[in-house]
């Protein structure tokens, strides 16, 4: 290969006891395991290959080939505060922004929790080691940049700096140092984590910083940045310091980064457990619990009403038991990106005829939520006036009047257990009430007589024994159906 090169490579190396094939990395990357492919971009070429491949230990390697040469003369890249301006730079051999942007295009479907061949596999956690080997911590900011950036994501760093010349060691080390991360998360989190935290390290960009950077920035964050103690020089460093930008992405990451005190507050742990037991966090106990209260139903044809970004319906598109899925939210963007998520442009034509996102409020009657086994209000009536809970009752168990229908919602009385929240504080900001489990039971059992439904009680995550379990849900079964 002619040219200056950098790199990326990502192992996955189960352990002896894990059922994980890992020959599944190469499913989850989208790219052939048996041949060299390569990339043509603006920067040069990149190409994937498999140094290894074995059911116990597959390594990937993303390699890219820079043009050092045309990358100075290309006017378009004079971005990143002049350090472009000179054929003698550092860029053609430092992970930074062009090998985040080398990431992104050619691992761009392995950057969404999907997987054809491994459904199961793309949004689970599994044992990764992520070798880059040459990073720069440029800026004063830069002194253990490395563990500020990924330790608090779960990551394990080995950092080793590379000295200015191994033949003069009194010339000490260079700011230049290989990184090693390993951890467990699902890949395409660790990718997006890369994507973003590469060109934070080096505190440059070898193209303009414009409007669609802070897009990108929320985007590619979602689920780990809003709740990252360094998040704000994330944000300046990867937005170039322009605070014009650093001021719109910041006010879209603090919305969800007041979202939930559930994403970043651990829970207590169960009666039992033992030390270090891994917890799934209540997210995911939450959505795995209403899919278990749908088969029990019997509901194959689901309305997920309030469907947010797609958490609930990214699991059904991925269980074949669900022969039609519907999805419904106020928020025109939560719908759309419940459809990056779920790839919906990507899927085949019998999956993406399985599902439909409608634009609707659950405050007022919509014919077109009619006609389904069951509607999922999940994490839905907490964010409603509490004057405004009948019609919240009218528009479903009265005019879309399924056979069945989930609610899920906070227990207040678990809510002491959260050590960040205030005395007397909800979870979510936007949360305009939360019920204890009387109160709940209060409201239920009144709508179930209301409108000729049973109703049963589960609770949902690590259960206390004085304060109960942190979500409560309700499943109405219409009497007769």
């Amino acid at each position: 290969m002619e040219g200056e090169t950098l790199l990326i490579s990502i192992t996955l190396e189960p352990g002896a006891d894990s059922p994980i094939d890992a020959t599944a990395l190469s499913h989850l990357l989208r790219k052939h395991p048996g041949r060299l492919q390569t990339f043509e971009l603006p920067v040069g070429n990149a190409h994937v290959f498999y140094p290894e491949y074995s059911p116990q230990r597959t390594t990937a390697v993303l390699l890219l080939e820079v043009d050092a040469i045309g990358l100075v003369r290309n006017k378009r890249f004079r971005g990143d505060n002049g350090v472009l301006d000179y054929y003698i730079n550092d860029r053609p051999y430092t992970a930074s922004s062009l090998l985040a942007v080398a990431l992104g295009r050619v691992l761009r479907n392995a950057m969404t929790p999907t997987s054809e061949a491994y459904p199961e596999l793309a949004d689970t956690p599994l044992p990764l080691r992520l070798v880059v080997p040459v990073i720069s911590t440029r800026g004063r900011d830069g002194h253990d940049l490395a563990e500020r950036l990924f330790a608090p994501l779960g990551w394990t760093i080995e950092q080793r700096p590379i000295a200015l010349d191994e033949m003069y060691p009194l010339w000490e080390d260079s700011r230049y140092s290989s990184l090693v991360l390993t951890g467990s998360a699902p890949l395409h989190v660790a990718l997006r984590q890369l994507y973003v935290l590469l060109p934070v390290l080096d505190d440059s960009k070898h193209y303009w910083v414009s409007d669609d950077e802070a897009e990108k920035l929320v985007r590619q964050g979602e689920g780990w940045l809003p709740g990252h103690p360094e998040r704000a020089l994330i944000s300046h460093r990867y937005l170039a310091h322009q605070k014009d930008l650093v001021a719109a992405a910041d006010t879209r990451i603090a919305g969800e980064s007041t979202a939930s005190v559930e994403s970043t507050t651990p829970l207590p742990p169960s009666p039992g457990a033992s030390a270090g037991a891994s917890v799934q966090p209540l997210r995911v106990q939450r959505a795995e619990a209403v899919l278990t209260a749908l088969k029990d139903c019997g509901a194959r044809q689901v309305v997920d009403v309030g469907s947010g970004s797609g958490a609930l319906l990214r699991r059904m598109r991925k269980d074949g038991f669900f022969t039609r899925i519907l999805g419904t939210d106020v928020s025109a963007r939560s719908l759309e990106q419940a459809a990056r998520v779920m790839n919906v442009d990507e899927l085949a034509d019998t999956d993406r005829a399985r599902i439909t996102l409608l634009h609707s409020s659950v405050l007022y009657r919509d014919e077109r939520i009619a006609g389904f086994d069951a509607a999922v209000l999940m994490e839905v009536i907490e964010h409603i006036e509490p004057s405004r809970l009948s019609a919240l009752e009218d528009s479903i168990f009265a005019g879309a009047a399924p056979a069945n229908v989930i609610v899920t919602t906070p227990n207040s009385e678990y809510n002491h257990l959260y050590p960040a929240l205030a005395h007397g504080g909800m979870r979510h900001d936007d949360h305009r009430f939360e019920w204890t489990r009387a109160e709940f039971t209060q409201w239920a059992e009144g709508v179930a007589e209301r409108h000729g439904y049973g109703v049963e009680y589960r609770p949902v995550g690590e259960t206390s024994l004085s304060s109960g379990a942190p979500t409560q849900m309700a499943i109405f079964r219409k009497a007769g159906a």
